[in-house]
């Protein structure tokens, strides 16, 4: 037997040994983030126990799944109220979307008492547009329902540039 034929038997084996060495590496990651949302206090928990005051029973999003980061994302800014992350579906060069760490549904859905929030996310948004080069400007674009083509429905803010941006947008 060559040293080639040896080598593709025992790849099973050794793709084994990587997928067990990624698993265990992710969970010790995902229990690290948590960790680390704990130590930044973000209780996400506490957090849906809030929405589920203010809003009534929210389904779960992807987007929350972005929160208890039992999904990966490329989170480029977060604090106490919000996170910043770039869209997995872009369209366009720079494309990142901002959500409020409690599950509002839907702009329309907002309460009158979430004013400082919603400033809160408009102002990330536009830092993070400065921090990712956008200085020419960009397009802040939050959808709402069905006629506004929501997809997910946790309030998010799109934030879109690096183009020239068209008119009408719809």
């Amino acid at each position: 037997m060559n040293s080639l034929t040896r080598s593709l038997r025992a790849l099973p084996r050794k793709i084994g040994v990587l997928h067990l060495t990624a698993v265990i590496f992710s969970r010790r990651l995902a229990c690290a983030e948590r960790s680390y949302c704990a130590a930044k206090g973000h209780d996400e928990e506490a957090l849906a126990a809030e929405a589920w005051r203010r809003y009534g029973s929210p389904e779960p999003t992807i987007f929350s799944k972005v929160l208890d980061r039992s999904i990966p994302a490329d989170i480029i800014y977060e604090d106490r109220k919000c996170v910043a992350f770039r869209d997995v579906n872009p369209q366009a060069p720079v494309h990142f979307l901002v959500i409020p760490r409690i599950p509002i549904p839907r702009i329309s859905k907002a309460k009158d008492d979430d004013a400082e929030l919603l400033g809160h996310l408009l102002v990330v948004a536009k830092n993070m547009a400065l921090q990712e080069g956008l200085q020419e400007g960009y397009r802040i674009v939050i959808n709402d329902g069905k006629h506004g083509s929501q997809s997910v429905y946790h309030l998010h803010v799109h934030v879109l540039g690096g183009r020239q941006m068209k008119w009408p947008p719809g």
